[in-house]
């Protein structure tokens, strides 16, 4: 009898524990998504800096086109 008292008491903190970390496991992936579909401020200024760099590399290597380039990207690829 006090075997499947244990049995019941063992299981039932385990399923708890396993509920917990499986909310916490779903919540961090389901907000993580969210705020990367979404479009963090931080995502977006790490976008930002990052063709401002590819800029200034068009500039430096193709200075005679680099103006060109960059408007004919722009309106290919305009931004959001």
């Amino acid at each position: 009898m006090e075997f499947n008292g244990y049995f019941n008491v063992t299981f039932r903190d385990t399923m708890e524990n396993w509920q917990s970390e499986f909310l916490q496991l779903v919540w961090q992936v389901a907000g993580l998504s969210l705020l990367w579909y979404v479009g963090s401020p931080q995502s977006k200024e790490e976008h930002d800096r990052v063709e401002e760099k590819i800029n200034f590399i068009i500039k430096r290597l193709a200075p005679e086109n680099a103006t060109q380039l960059l408007k004919e990207w722009d309106k290919k690829y305009p931004k959001e």
